[in-house]
């Protein structure tokens, strides 16, 4: 089976698929590895260290696309403009792809793999077991954007984190306010409290309070006897009057916070928002907010998706792809999950198609022209109309 991985053409994006050590460890399973040449620059691996793993290097994206067997990507398929031709496009039929499609968000993606009878497994879809703990890129990512977010909070505000004890007085500690404790929040939390600040986070799910204060940080709850999760562990859509009392909290609470970090995300839908124009107007003139969910439409009312911008006297930052700004690391981590991802849906001959496994059938999403995810399908088919 010949896997290929193409050089990433979405701005901005410096991650890779795979990275050598990956690389080495499919060849092992005896699996075919064609790089397309300059993939890994982005996160500094050269052309040679793929050789040196056995990886075959291609220079023509047609060429490495159109023998590929399975192409293993990190963003959704898109246009390229070069070539004029859409990634899907230069897949053979009946392919495999293995990406962050994030489905629901890029319908117009969905459309095309269907037609091309693509065999598309997306991994935010994997699902919360033990088992899949190791092919959890979503975690992964999100772990690298959390660390990166208290850092530009650190670096954007114009005071200490920590607090200082010096001859000319002391320096009281920065106070920072996480919105959602899943793994970017908790990372964020980790990180600012490394950092010496006074952290704070809030999260609809009560389950979370326990992580939340054992990195030191204060659990903000809103009590509710409403089911705050899904059965994966997502946070879900909870009542009005929820969202009413959550409001008043977190107004309280960013009025006096330093620093504000969102990671507010709701699988498949456009970020909640969160912040108000009006909660930001209640903040101290220099304090900031980074909104990890800008991607998906930023969880504060004022946020410029991939911009900064001071409005009321905030900083207000709108962190897109974070994960790709530690490209290094980030790259590694994908690439170990997966690379155990592929190594449990395929082996040197094809496909597995297992769809008693949990993980190969929750990830799968088109196949034989076929869209598996009813509520895709009805997505896919209101934008046709």
């Amino acid at each position: 089976m010949k896997i290929s991985v193409p050089r990433e053409i979405v701005p901005g994006e410096r991650r890779v698929a795979l990275v050598p050590d990956s690389v080495k460890k499919l060849k092992g399973a005896g699996f075919t590895v064609r790089v397309e040449s300059g993939a890994g620059t982005g996160a500094l691996i050269d052309d040679s260290d793929y050789e040196a793993a056995g990886a075959e290097i291609v220079p023509d994206t047609k060429t490495l696309y159109g023998e590929a067997d399975a192409v293993l990507k990190v963003q959704p398929p898109v246009f390229n403009e070069p070539l004029s031709l859409h990634e899907v496009d230069l897949m053979p039929r009946g392919s495999v792809l293995v990406a962050l499609v994030y489905p629901f968000h890029h319908p117009e993606a969905v459309k095309r793999l269907a037609e091309k009878d693509i065999t598309a497994f997306t991994l935010d879809f994997m699902p919360r077991t033990t088992l899949a703990q190791t092919m959890d890129v979503l975690s992964s990512m999100s772990t690298v954007a959390g660390y990166k977010a208290a850092l530009l909070a650190a670096d954007s505000l114009p005071k200490f984190f920590p607090m200082l004890m010096t001859a000319a007085g002391t320096i009281a500690p920065a106070r920072v306010f996480v919105i959602g404790a899943g793994v970017a929040g908790l990372q964020a939390c980790a990180t600012a409290k490394r950092l010496g600040a006074v952290v704070e986070a809030i999260d609809q799910r009560p389950a979370v309070k326990e992580q939340v204060e054992s990195l030191g940080a204060k659990f903000v709850e809103v009590p509710t006897e409403e089911k705050a999760e899904t059965e994966e562990g997502y946070a879900k859509e909870l009542s009005e009057d929820y969202k009413r009392r959550q409001a008043e909290v977190i107004h309280r609470h960013v009025s006096r916070a330093d620093a504000v970090i969102t990671t507010a995300l709701i699988p498949g839908k456009r970020a909640p928002l969160i912040i108000t124009e009006e909660m930001v107007k209640s903040m101290r003139p220099g304090s900031v907010i980074v909104d990890l969910a800008s991607d998906y439409g930023g969880n504060c009312e004022l946020t410029e998706p991939g911009g900064t911008v001071v409005k009321h006297g905030v900083r207000i930052i709108g962190a897109t792809n974070a994960a790709s700004s530690l490209s290094v690391h980030a790259s590694r981590l994908f690439s170990k999950n997966i690379e155990r991802f592929f190594m449990h849906i395929a082996d040197k001959d094809g496909l597995k198609e297992d769809m008693e496994d949990e993980i190969y059938r929750k990830t799968l999403f088109t196949r034989k022209g076929e869209i598996l995810n009813e509520k895709l399908r009805e997505l896919v088919l209101s934008i046709e109309g």
